[in-house]
């Protein structure tokens, strides 16, 4: 099936209630496979490796030949899959580390031109900027020639970003772990995955007859298992999906259209509701806490004990969270479906994120709601439902549309949830005005492209 017409999705799939024996090597497995996830990360994480990690096959016989799979008895479908795992992640963690020297780039005011075109192409240039970190001699890009700099001192500057912002990565989720599909068959309903002792398996029961060939992350639960199955689905084409909505994302209802229609109302509800009970119970938790560390101190060890017993736990606290988030990922989707089913749009117009003010010093109670927020969770979930239902899904700048009268164009004033314009007085939901201003907004970018495109047609004709 060619790639273009599929998407890739999660299906998920559960266990009977497993004994307590399988659940131990499962807790074992996933324990040995963050030990090697570990390992790797402080291996291989520094600026010493950072253009080796490309192609993985050289870390692989390093780490097959450096004894850790012998030490923790470690079957290899498991061994190779956690070192592939954490080579990965390294990847992506000096790509954040580009990212946020780019960033440094752009907003320091004592670069020049020339100065931010070398560090820029250095950034691109794996080789090159691995040679700059490890103090060793290369070879000057070609596209560089010429330019009026000082290398040193931009070598220096790249240098010193670099140790700002690099981290090694380390994981302490012991509850999961991969495993290949020579490492596992089915058999009497039954998977059958590879365990320690050679030629020998272990047998999950499973909930369903389903069966797979491909890799599957296995997390481990208190008494079952879940897998994690990445399978492709077809991309569903519809011949009546015409026509472009405008999306307002906001916190209180999640989509306001310009046409006036609204999806995913009283959004705030859940995540408010959620804020406030967490706030109310980490603030009891804090209290148990400070008795604890009271009776600890005062020599009262009988005390200690039996609060920790029944009040520093986290397995219903985190029961409850994960609970109430289900929920609220349950709302989102549904409402993604609704408005596609509903308004058949070929394409959605939306603004693009914007980023949080970092000068600005939030209380810890938006702090919370922040953290809470499924903003992102949500234009993720939107971007995945157009792929799948092959829409245009277009973002567009977010200045002024949410500061600009959509009728006269004037600067109006927020008062809550309402904008009023004392121009020409409108008076309208602030999120209605804002998708009206994303509709104008898009609208005459188009025509301005449009007009372009036929001036340019016009002079290569006359040439």
């Amino acid at each position: 099936m060619s790639t273009d017409n599929t998407i890739t999705k999660t299906v998920w799939q559960y266990s009977e209630s497993l004994p307590e024996e399988t659940m131990e090597f499962l807790r074992g497995v996933a324990l040995d496979y963050c030990k090697v996830k570990n390992d790797v990360y402080r291996r291989y994480s520094g600026v010493g490796s950072c253009n080796n990690l490309t192609p993985v096959y050289g870390i692989l016989n390093e780490m097959r030949h450096c004894g850790l799979r012998e030490q923790l008895n470690l079957p290899s479908v498991y061994y190779e899959l956690a070192v592939t795992d954490a080579v990965t992640n390294i990847k992506c963690s000096w790509g954040t580390v580009k990212h946020k020297i780019g960033a440094c780039i752009t907003e320091n005011e004592n670069l020049s031109d020339d100065d931010r075109k070398y560090l820029r192409t250095v950034l691109k240039l794996g080789n090159v900027y691995a040679a700059i970190l490890n103090r060793q001699e290369y070879e000057m890009p070609r596209n560089t020639a010429g330019l009026d700099i000082d290398v040193k001192r931009l070598n220096n500057l790249l240098c010193r970003l670099t140790r700002r912002y690099l981290k090694q990565p380390k994981t302490e989720c012991m509850d999961s772990f991969r495993i290949s599909p020579n490492g596992y068959s089915y058999k009497d309903g039954a998977m059958r995955i590879v365990c320690r002792i050679p030629r020998k398996r272990i047998a999950i029961p499973l909930k369903d007859d389903r069966t797979f060939d491909r890799q599957i992350q296995v997390i481990v639960r208190k008494n079952d298992v879940v897998l994690a199955v990445p399978v492709e689905t077809k991309i569903k084409k519809h011949a009546d999906y015409t026509g472009t909505i405008y999306v307002h994302i906001g916190s209180q209802n999640m989509f306001t259209l310009s046409n006036g229609h609204i999806y995913g109302a009283s959004l705030e509800g859940f995540t408010d509701s959620e804020t406030e009970r967490l706030t109310w119970k980490n603030r009891e938790r804090r209290k148990m806490y400070t008795a604890y560390t009271q009776s600890v101190e005062s020599g009262n060890a009988i005390k200690a004990e039996k609060i920790t017993v029944n009040n520093l736990g986290k397995s219903k606290y985190n029961r409850q969270k994960e609970k109430e988030r289900d929920r609220t990922t349950t709302f989102i989707n549904t409402e993604i479906n609704r408005m596609i089913k509903e308004e058949k749009p070929a394409r959605i117009v939306i603004t693009k994120p914007a980023t949080k003010n970092k000068t600005k010093i939030y209380s810890k109670a938006v702090n919370r709601k922040l953290t809470r927020s499924f903003y992102g969770y949500i234009r993720q979930r939107l971007a995945y439902k157009c792929r799948v239902h092959s829409i245009e899904l277009t973002e567009i700048r977010a200045g002024w549309t949410s500061s600009i009268c959509s009728a006269c164009g004037a600067e109006g004033k927020r008062q809550g949830r309402e904008f009023v314009c004392e121009s020409c007085g409108l008076q309208t939901a602030a999120s209605l005005n804002a998708a009206k201003n994303i509709e104008q907004k898009y609208v005459e970018k188009t025509q301005d492209k449009k007009e372009t495109e036929m001036v340019n047609m016009y002079k290569s004709g006359n040439k």
